[in-house]
């Protein structure tokens, strides 16, 4: 469900007067948080944002395309190793792929008698 329009995005406080205070002295620091749920804002347009996933912080750099998005959105909490089925199969049918060419005369011409 979308938040309200008249309430307007919901920036975390914190994060916002630290973002408030780089734009003052136009600096350009790395602001660490582990707010995932703060909507990316144009204020925050060229700042780098490091997002907690869990484990570590992902650095997040911002664009004007993510205005609307939230910050949790690029910094993915979870590793993905494969499915595991797939990767049997591919190894099945990889065992299997270099017999078959020998086997179909591929191979070493036939001496001859």
């Amino acid at each position: 469900m979308a938040r309200s329009l008249k309430k307007g995005p919901f920036v975390d406080g914190h994060l916002r007067e630290k973002v408030e205070a780089l734009n003052t002295r136009n600096e350009k620091k790395v602001v660490k948080t582990w707010s995932r749920r703060s909507t990316i804002v144009p204020d925050m347009i060229g700042h780098t944002i490091a997002v907690h996933n869990g484990k570590k912080f992902i650095p997040v750099y911002v664009t004007e395309q993510m205005i609307g998005h939230k910050l949790g959105e690029f910094s993915p909490t979870r590793t993905f190793k494969g499915h595991a089925v797939k990767a049997a199969l591919e190894r099945a049918a990889g065992a299997a792929a270099p017999s078959a060419p020998a086997a179909a005369g591929g191979g070493a011409p036939a001496p001859k008698a």
